[in-house]
């Protein structure tokens, strides 16, 4: 039983993450083959990611209110495929990013609910949620390695067929979940939350988030096309983004051994101070094999330790019946906001090229602010449950 439950719930995360293998590499490929300009490329990845604003909180109060996460998750895999196909027959600016919207729109309104049916599954283990979390960036690297031979054997127009056969598995595997149960359905009854969002403590952890995800606006728009232009291969643009995600996988698996030794404050913050001197190498020394390398290493802490400390402190700081709306707003204004001004500030920035070390620097600085604003943060340690 105990492992039925840990393949489905492991599934879900490799194709929920596996598009993201797909898009955070190769969009900008692809818009660039379809002859979009820098700003424009950034613009259409500031209009995806600022739908993780909205997307969210769209059904976290449906969830929270029903305990009906699965029927949320499907519907949202559902429509994020449908939404997806559109591109193969939208080539001018405006239907094409009304239809990768659409396709953020659903997609993203998917993740808080698998994350807490996960928690919910696993009775909130860290432990057990890194081993289930980590086979989403198995799912990101496998993608990013097979995208990318394919998108450079066949075209960039690849990118369009590749989305819709992960998405098409996402929504199968949705299809083969169950709904876990709630141990205790008193835990249904609607309690407000404004209190643990205004709570002083969060907005320290809120606000550090959001200078971090700000800072991955240049990585996520432009990190392949950046090394393309420095005269990097198609297979070694691939290999230093799978460094980066193996990186990730290795934090997840050792991730109990962090948070026994270590208190959230320490984690979340050595994982933010880190990503600035992340960004300070791609920016000036990406041209060193050694250099940028050790920047993709450093991904490990960025986003691995990062992500898991982060649902960790989001589990401790709300109530059981709280957490589908606290992952929406974390998502939404930490993922989208964040995500959105980094993406458009890095369309400004970049001009197509000359304005790269400016716009990395832009993302150091960045990071560091929201590195200091996690030293604020007061010190917790984690829960440490292992049962499954």
């Amino acid at each position: 039983m105990v492992s039925k439950q840990f393949f489905r719930l492991s599934t879900n995360y490799f194709w929920y993450f596996g598009i993201l293998g797909l898009v955070v590499p190769f969009l900008s490929v692809f818009l660039d083959g379809r002859g979009f300009t820098s700003l424009e490329i950034g613009e259409i990845l500031a209009v995806i990611t600022a739908t993780k604003i909205v997307a969210p909180s769209l059904w976290a109060q449906l969830a929270d209110r029903t305990g009906k996460q699965l029927k949320i998750v499907q519907v949202g895999a559902l429509l994020s495929l449908l939404s997806f196909s559109f591109i193969i027959w939208t080539m001018s600016y405006w239907p094409l990013i009304f239809s990768l919207a659409m396709f953020s729109l659903f997609w993203t309104a998917i993740l808080p609910q698998i994350e807490v049916m996960t928690l919910n599954s696993i009775r909130r283990s860290a432990k057990i949620y890194a081993r289930i979390r980590l086979w989403g960036s198995i799912g990101f690297i496998v993608v990013a390695m097979i995208s990318g031979e394919l998108i450079e054997r066949y075209s960039s127009e690849a990118f369009s067929y590749i989305g819709i056969a992960i998405l098409a598995g996402l929504f199968i595997s949705t299809l083969l979940s169950k709904q876990p149960r709630v141990a205790n359905k008193a835990l249904m009854n609607h309690i407000a939350i404004k209190n643990q969002v205004l709570n002083g403590n969060f907005l320290l952890f809120f606000f550090a988030g959001l200078m971090l995800q700000m800072s991955f606006g240049p990585y996520y728009v432009f990190f392949a096309l950046y090394l393309k232009e420095l005269a990097y291969s198609g297979f070694l643009i691939g290999i230093f983004i799978a460094i980066g995600v193996v990186a990730e996988v290795a934090i997840f698996v050792f991730a109990a051994i962090f948070f026994k030794s270590f208190s959230l404050k320490t984690l979340l913050s050595i994982s933010i101070l880190f990503t600035a001197f992340r960004w300070f190498l791609v920016g000036h020394y990406a041209d060193n094999n050694i250099a940028l390398a050790t920047s993709q290493l450093i991904h490990a802490l960025s986003f691995g330790l990062y992500h898991s400390a982060s649902i960790a402190f989001i589990q401790k700081h709300f109530n059981a019946n709280q957490q589908s709306r606290a992952q929406a707003i974390y998502i939404g204004g930490v993922y989208g906001v964040g995500g959105a001004v980094g993406a458009y500030v890095a369309g400004i920035l970049w001009q197509d090229g000359l304005g790269a070390v400016a716009t990395f620097d832009f993302a150091a600085i960045t990071a560091l602010i929201g590195g200091i604003l996690a030293l604020c943060l007061r010190s917790q340690t984690v829960e440490r449950k292992v049962t499954i």
